[in-house]
């Protein structure tokens, strides 16, 4: 095992949820959340790919390298690419753009984003590559949770379930990329133990926004 990926397998066990955590899934498995807080997890999602796109590009111009900056342009791109899948999503919830574009954000679901355009300016960003991908883990798992429980408690159909299929789905070439630019910045002495404080307050920012949508 590389010290990258002992890095980040360190950081998934130190980091990583407790069952029961996340209150809205439960709910969601169940059935039990109406289909208005569905759509305003789409409209809240709208807000934050938004907003992680922009963030991402600026860590790609603030990275050491092109390599680096390649593993931040990458998400970018993953972000307007799952746009149109959010949207469809949305539309099972009944949105449509305009309800998207007038939906007022909840405080507790934007601290995740908020925390991500602070690390864009201030983190090293090798620090982030270890910060998000223990972070992409926990996303992950959610989303394909989520993805079953849509179609079976809800009747989605496979295209508004796609948005989250995409992130549930295992990317290993992103897990790749992640480990050779985090081992690139170990042997090149850029890596802080910030990367575990970052992490932290993302899985943080992670679950407030699950429960901040479970408490509406």
């Amino acid at each position: 095992m590389t010290e990258a990926a002992a890095l980040l397998e360190l950081g998934r066990m130190r980091l990583s949820h407790s069952e029961g955590e996340n209150r809205l899934l439960p709910l969601v498995t169940a059935g039990k959340v109406p289909v208005s807080t569905l759509a305003a997890l789409a409209a809240e999602q709208h807000h934050i790919i938004v907003s992680d796109w922009r963030a991402f590009l600026t860590l790609a111009a603030r990275s050491a390298n092109p390599t680096e900056g390649g593993f931040f342009t990458g998400l970018a791109s993953g972000e307007t690419l799952v746009l149109p899948m959010l949207a469809a999503f949305a539309r099972g919830c009944g949105m449509d753009e305009a309800d998207l574009a007038d939906y007022e954000p909840l405080a507790g679901c934007q601290a995740y984003p908020s925390y991500v355009s602070w690390l864009a300016h201030n983190a090293v960003p090798v620090d982030v590559v270890l910060a998000l991908s223990v972070n992409f883990a926990a996303w992950g798992t959610y989303c394909g949770q989520l993805a079953t429980a849509l179609r079976t408690q809800y009747a989605f159909s496979d295209d508004a379930c796609a948005f989250f299929d995409f992130f549930a789905n295992p990317a290993p070439e992103l897990e790749q990329q992640a480990l050779a630019t985090l081992q690139a910045g170990i042997d090149a002495g850029r890596t802080t133990d910030n990367a575990f404080r970052y992490g932290r307050l993302l899985q943080s920012y992670e679950l407030m926004f699950w429960n901040t949508l479970a408490d509406r």
